[in-house]
């Protein structure tokens, strides 16, 4: 199977620095749109679909290897030997953060640096832990979207994006959601909340920047402020856009975050 194809990959760009944007969970590569041409100048800037998104291909989905985030973190290594310019700077929003983050840990000499939008590597609270869920909440989440997929990418969308003054943002990504294949967002989405991989963080050893949204109802403050007690050295910048995409809510602010860091 010819790896650039089955993830949709797509190559901007007129640096030789590889800077790779991973997207979240019912989203695909188009999700990056606002943010990623301010980076082509100076960078190789590498986009791709993860399988079951977006023009991936379908028939590479086996539910056995993505079972588990690493099914998903193998992909990006894979993509990135393909590739092969030198280690590369990691952009990953929401799941893709900590899908990164595995990446990274297996193929150290492949990543540069992480910057994680949004992240969470558990959303499940837990003794002193504020993921943001509790474990029936996470339950009837996922009982819903397996009932009504469309209604659930409905009335979750607007909000996960939290911008109920810009109804577009919402319906834009409820339609993002509803183009997802219903058996695979089942799947990835079980695959996503149900995760915890606390274990992960000590183990950063490379540059880290976590960009924390203000009002996220998928990754609460809390979170953010875990993980940077969690990985050492890391950069936590605690954003003025609301909601859990500010890929697409405050570009601007994303891209002047992202700038900052790699400076």
């Amino acid at each position: 199977m010819n790896i650039l194809q089955r993830n949709n990959v797509v190559v901007k760009g007129k640096g030789s620095e590889l800077m790779m944007f991973a997207h979240g969970f019912g989203c695909d590569q188009n999700m990056w749109r606002y943010v990623y041409p301010a980076f082509e100048e100076d960078y190789k800037v590498v986009l791709f679909d993860n399988v079951g998104a977006g023009a991936s291909d379908l028939s590479a989905f086996v539910p056995e290897k993505y079972e588990q985030l690493d099914g998903y973190a193998d992909d990006i290594i894979e993509i990135l030997q393909c590739l092969q310019p030198g280690p590369a700077i990691f952009v990953g929003h929401s799941v893709s953060a900590l899908i990164g983050m595995i990446a990274a840990q297996k193929s150290p000499d492949l990543f540069k640096s992480l910057i994680l939008v949004g992240p969470s590597p558990c959303y499940i609270n837990d003794g002193d832990y504020i993921g943001g869920f509790t474990r029936p909440q996470i339950e009837e989440l996922l009982t819903s979207l397996d009932e009504n997929h469309l209604g659930w990418s409905n009335a979750m969308a607007p909000a996960i994006m939290g911008n109920p003054d810009r109804e577009e943002l919402g319906a834009e990504l409820a339609n993002s959601f509803c183009r997802t294949d219903p058996g695979i967002a089942k799947h990835f989405a079980r695959t996503t909340f149900l995760s915890d991989r606390r274990d992960l963080l000590p183990a950063v050893n490379i540059p880290t920047l976590i960009l924390q949204c203000s009002e996220d109802v998928i990754a609460p403050e809390t979170v953010g402020d875990y993980m940077h007690q969690q990985i050492s050295g890391s950069k936590l910048v605690n954003m003025k856009a609301t909601g859990h995409c500010p890929n697409l809510s405050a570009p601007q602010e994303t891209i002047d975050s992202i700038t900052a860091f790699l400076s």
